[in-house]
This record gives structure tokens, C-alpha cells and sequence, in this order.
């Protein structure tokens, strides 16, 4: 298999990798770091957090047709990668800033580097080889080991670097990623020339002003327009769910699903059947998407919040997590005070001199943003007990080793931090916290507690939350110590885990079907991949009726077994309709086709935040049924047209 490949395979495999280790970074904790209000994150709501997510999501997916096209017309495909390296590299290290500006700007630069990356780095590989060469497959292969191998290691990456550092570090190692590929790439440059394509227009290929004409430009001007009605004219009651972006994005998304139907109905009568087959599997591909990309979204939630992390479960993830290094948990942070809001009672928590009970709900939020205003510190100086000190902590320069650990749970303070209160889509109090961009503080403190020859730093909550800690008389931790939990994003790396895991197992339980003449066409393999997929969202209905719908945590083993069964499902599906996209579609219209591909695959992913935003207002087992139902009523229209489909196959080879 690792043999007899073409020189650069290798130096591509690597470069990729790197890639998808920093594209899965953000993916793994995006929603985390937007809605985290406990730790330094930004503490924006998770309806928010979601629709930053789903949009990104959607737009990076998108890029990648726009990307492919500039790069076959105008710079080539080592160009292309070149530039989307430096794009996702610089948008990297302005999110690790962590600047008011500096976040949307950056998550845009990770849109267009991913949209001239993504799609022209698979293309090189394809072009390694002359067609016909039976080592293409293995080749394709071990470059999609280089992806998952990229996939899996990122949140374990993510974990060490928010804790041991902060949230914006797993950004700027993940802009160092980046740069090993930007370097890779550059030291290969030579050595992948005969991967790269002559740009410029060939016979048949749709003008680049027609499809900007066409599609592009109608859909920017509709979804922009679909917004401002949304934004400006609608009642605020018609977007409490449905936000104005969901709604541009919709509405935008018109005329590129119009253009697409007309495409299949305009072409030649043999084009046809072929291209009218892809419609139905596009709406698998974007249904199937809107499932797997929950990964970052509602599946880190149910992580966060429905899922018993805390070291001591017979759970892989947590035990991988008690393993240490120089005594240090690198994969298991300290459980703050909201991960007992449904934790069993026998859950012990942070011993009660470990948590200050003076606090309102305003300065908490400040504390667990690390922003506080001098006024809010003069009120709480005014409040503490008698064995508890403010400890000033140098802003720059060296730290004691004892100011190091002092440090995790200081706060700035600055002249003015402005509070923010509003409500989010369902009506649910949110509390913002902000300082002006560039604004410097005037110093660090830490609410420093000594108890029994033992200093510790303490952690800022309301006397209304202490004592719901505290109700039932739970076990304690030792004084300045707190819980271990594994952090929520590492299962998100079952899903590369399984790919690697089943990949072969699949191949191989195809292949017997095919030796014993069993008729399990591509056509069957995207229903299968379907209906498996639905049975994935079953099975977490069924761990939402176990959670008695949130009101308990439960084992991280009903994720270990949604990634499991979805990974199947992917294996079934995404490779097939990938392939049928480009052996369906006539070659002038291939360019066009891969593009709707992406569209399908963008609309999907924005309806993986959708779903994050919707998952607040409902029962987590009717959450996961509405879902699962969605995915049957696909599955059911991709039954009826098999017939066709399975002729539209047959017809042109595929």
C-alpha cells in the first residue's frame, strides 16, 4: 500500500495533515470558547455561539468551489495552497489575540484560506497520477489517513494548550500548524510542480463572469437582501428562532438550488438523467453533513453538559485523561462550578472554602471572563472575609511558581468594562462582558485564601449558587483543589478514530458482497449511509431519555457510540456521492457540479448550528427525535427515486 507512489504523495500527505490539525482545532472548540463564561472564554450565548458557528461552517465549505475555480482559470493549484496556507495562518494568529475586531476578521481569513486550500490540495494528489494507474486508490488513501490522523490529534491539542495556558493559545498552535504546512509545501515546491495544472480556460468550461452572473452574484445580493428584511422589517418575534443570518443564508441559497434544477432540465436529453440523479444526492450529502457537523456543535454541548467527564468513568475518553504528565492532568481541566448543575450528589465538589460566595451575578461574569472594572474590585474589597486577601500578580515578567497557579483564576481590571444584558433566542438572560479594543489593564489580582498552611486562589460565585453547591451535603475536595474532568472536545476525535478504525473493515464487507454477486449498488450504499445515520440520532434520543432529558449526567459511552455509528454512516455515504458527482455530471459541467457538492455541504453545515441554536429550547430526546426524523423522511425519498438513480448509475458507468 506504501509503496511505488509518486515522490510528492508524501510531502501532500504532510502539508494536509497539518491543514486539517488546525481546520479541526477551531471546529473543536469554537462553540466552547464563544459561550464560555466560567474560564476566559467570551461568554456570549449558546444561540450565538451556535449561529457564529453554523455560519463559519457554511461559508468554509463554500469557499472551496469559488477557491477550485480561480485556481483551474487563473493561479494554479501550488499557488492556490500557497496563498490558503498564509490566509489560514494569519486568520489564526489575529483570533489568538484575542481582540474584540480581531475575531471576525480572522474566522473570515479561515473561510478564504479553506476555499483556495481545500480543494486544490486534493486535486494535486489526483494529478500525481496518469489515469488508469491502479495505484490511485491507495495513494487517495493514505492522503485521507493524513486528514483523520490531523482530525484526531487536534482536540487532545486543544485540551493541553486552554489548560495549561488559555483559550486563544489552541489558536496559535494552531496557526503553527499552519505555518509547518505553508513550510512544507514551499521546501516541495519542485517536487509537486507535476502535480500542478496549467491555469487558464479550456473548451467547455462555463465562463468565470457567466457563474458569477448566474449563481454567485444573485445569491450575494438575495441573501444580503433576505438579512436586512429579516434584520430591519421583521418583528423581533419572527427571528427569536429562526435569526436574520438563517434567514439571508436561505433565501440566498435560492438561486443556486434553482440554477441547478434548471441545469438538469436545459441540458442535453443524453446529459439528463445523470444530472437530475445528483439532485437527490446532494440532498443526502447536505442531510448527512448537518449530522456529522453537530461534532462541534450540539455534540460538544450534550459533552459539556449531559456528560459525566469527571476522572474515574469507565469511559476511554476520561481514562485517557487521567494519564499524567510531571504530575499535570493535560487532558482533564478543573471542574468549575457549572459542571455540577446536574451532577449526582455524590459528585464531590470544591471544598467550600475553595469557592467566595460575595459575589453578584454581574461581577461573576466578569470574573469567569477575567474582566473586571475597578469599581465592581472596590465593592467585592469591601465584602471579603477576614482570611481572604486581593493578591496583586504582575502583569508582565517573571511569575512564582505559586503566581503561576494564582494566575489561572485572576482577573484584569481595567477603568471600564462594559456589561451587556440582553436575551437570547429563547428569551434566556445573557450577560456580555467587554473592554474596549486595545484598552490595557491596570492590573491582576487573585482572591488568595490560606486555610490549614495551605494558599490557594478562589473562585468568585453568587451566595446563591453556593448554596445550591452544597444542598444534600455532598463530598468535598481538599481545600484549593477542584475535580478533574476530561475536556468536552476530546470526543470529537471518535469520529477519525472509527474512519481509521472501520475503513478497512468496510472496504472488506463490500468486497464479499461483490464476490457472492449481491446487487449492493452506490445507490444502496448512500441509502444505507442514510438510514444508518438516522439510527446514530436515535441512539442519542435514547441517551436523552436516560439523562432523564438533561436532568442527569450520563456515560461518555453513548458518544463513543453515536460517533461510532455515524462514522459507518459516512463510510457508506460520502465517498460514494463524492465519486457519483463527477461520473454523473457531463465534463463541461463538472466544475459546476463539484460546486453543488459544496453548496449542498454549506447548507448542511449551517443547518449543524441551526440545530445548536435549536437544541436550547427543547428536551434533549425530542431534540434528537426531530432530528432523527428529518433524516428519515430523506432516507424515504432517496428510497423512492432508487429506481432511477440505480439507472442513471447504470447508464453512465458509475
Amino acid at each position: 500500500m506504501f509503496t511505488g507512489h509518486p515522490k510528492g504523495l508524501f510531502r501532500l500527505f504532510f502539508i494536509e495533515m497539518w491543514e486539517r490539525f488546525a481546520f479541526y482545532t477551531i471546529v473543536s472548540i469554537l462553540v466552547l470558547y464563544a459561550t464560555d463564561a466560567e474560564h476566559g472564554g467570551l461568554g456570549w450565548s449558546k444561540a450565538i455561539g451556535n449561529e457564529i458557528y453554523g455560519v463559519y461552517l457554511a461559508f468554509v465549505y463554500f469557499t472551496p468551489y469559488l477557491g477550485g475555480l480561480l485556481a483551474d482559470r487563473y493561479l494554479g493549484c501550488r499557488r492556490s495552497v500557497l496563498i490558503g496556507g498564509i490566509l489560514f495562518a494569519t486568520g489564526f494568529f489575529l483570533l489568538s489575540t484575542g481582540q474584540g475586531w480581531s475575531f471576525p476578521v480572522g474566522l473570515v481569513l479561515l473561510c478564504c484560506g479553506n476555499g483556495f486550500f481545500k480543494p486544490n490540495i486534493s486535486a494535486m494528489v489526483g494529478n500525481l497520477y496518469e489515469r488508469g494507474d491502479p495505484k490511485r486508490d491507495a495513494g487517495f488513501n493514505i492522503f485521507y489517513m493524513g486528514i483523520n490522523i490531523g482530525a484526531f490529534v487536534a482536540p487532545f491539542v486543544s485540551a493541553i494548550t486552554r489548560n495549561v495556558w488559555f483559550w486563544e493559545a489552541a489558536f496559535f498552535a494552531a496557526g503553527i500548524g499552519m505555518v509547518l504546512s505553508v513550510l512544507i509545501l514551499l521546501w516541495s515546491w519542485k517536487v509537486l510542480e507535476r502535480a500542478d495544472v496549467e491555469p487558464g480556460n479550456k473548451p467547455g468550461d462555463t465562463p468565470f463572469a457567466e457563474i458569477m452572473q448566474k449563481i454567485l452574484g444573485p445569491a450575494l445580493l438575495l441573501g444580503v437582501f433576505g438579512w436586512a428584511i429579516a434584520k430591519y422589517v421583521l418583528p423581533e418575534a419572527a427571528t427569536k428562532l429562526v435569526s436574520a443570518t438563517d434567514i439571508g443564508f436561505l433565501v440566498g441559497a435560492v438561486p443556486i438550488l434553482m440554477f441547478f434544477v434548471r441545469l438538469s432540465n436545459q441540458a442535453k436529453e443524453e446529459e439528463k438523467p445523470g444530472l437530475r440523479a445528483l439532485l437527490p444526492v446532494y440532498l443526502a450529502g447536505g442531510t448527512f453533513f448537518m449530522v456529522l457537523h453537530l461534532n462541534g456543535s450540539a455534540m460538544t454541548v450534550w459533552a459539556k453538559e449531559n456528560t459525566a467527564r469527571h476522572l474515574g468513568q469507565p469511559d476511554p475518553v476520561v481514562l485517557v485523561s487521567n494519564v499524567t504528565v510531571g504530575g499535570d492532568h493535560l487532558f482533564a481541566g478543573p471542574a468549575y462550578p457549572g459542571y455540577y448543575s446536574n451532577a449526582a450528589t455524590d459528585v464531590p465538589r470544591p471544598a467550600q472554602a475553595t469557592l467566595l460566595p460575595i459575589a453578584t451575578l454581574e461581577q461573576t461574569r466578569m470574573f469567569g471572563q477575567k474582566k473586571m472594572d475597578d469599581a465592581s474590585l472596590t465593592a467585592l474589597r469591601s465584602k471579603l472575609p477576614a482570611d481572604v486577601r486581593i493578591e496583586t500578580l504582575p502583569l508582565e515578567g517573571e511569575l512564582t511558581e505559586q503566581q503561576e497557579e494564582w494566575k489561572k483564576l485572576s482577573v484584569d481590571v481595567y477603568d471600564k468594562v462594559t456589561i451587556t444584558e440582553d436575551t437570547d433566542g429563547h428569551g434566556l438572560p445573557v450577560i456580555s462582558v467587554a473592554v474596549d479594543d486595545g484598552a490595557k489593564a491596570s492590573q491582576r489580582v487573585a482572591f488568595v485564601r490560606s486555610v490549614d498552611a495551605v494558599t490557594f486562589a478562589t473562585y468568585l460565585v453568587t451566595p446563591e449558587k453556593f448554596e445550591t453547591l452544597y444542598a444534600g451535603d455532598p463530598p468535598t475536595e481538599p481545600p484549593g483543589e477542584y475535580l478533574r474532568t476530561a475536556n468536552a472536545e476530546l470526543y470529537q476525535s471518535w469520529n477519525a478514530f472509527f474512519v481509521v478504525l472501520l475503513t478497512p473493515l468496510l472496504v472488506g464487507f463490500f468486497a464479499m458482497l461483490a464476490r457472492k454477486k449481491v446487487d449492493f449498488s452506490t445507490a444502496r450504499k448512500i441509502l444505507a449511509g442514510m438510514v444508518i445515520t438516522g439510527l446514530a440520532v436515535l441512539f442519542m434520543a435514547l441517551a436523552g431519555f436516560v439523562s432523564d432529558n438533561g436532568a442527569i449526567k450520563v456515560s461518555g459511552l453513548w458518544l463513543m457510540g453515536f460517533y461510532g455509528i455515524v462514522t459507518v454512516g459516512e463510510l457508506c455515504l460520502s465517498p460514494m456521492a463524492l465519486s457519483l458527482v463527477t461520473k454523473l455530471s457531463p465534463k463541461r459541467f463538472v466544475g459546476l457540479t463539484m460546486g453543488g457538492w459544496f453548496f449542498a455541504t454549506a447548507v448542511g453545515n449551517k443547518f449543524s448550528g441551526f440545530l445548536g441554536v435549536l437544541q436550547g429550547s427543547m428536551a434533549p430526546s425530542m431534540f434528537f427525535l426531530v432530528i432523527a426524523v428529518a433524516v428519515g423522511l430523506v432516507a424515504g425519498y432517496i428510497l423512492a427515486v432508487l429506481p432511477k438513480l440505480d439507472a442513471a448509475i447504470k447508464k453512465y458507468g458509475a
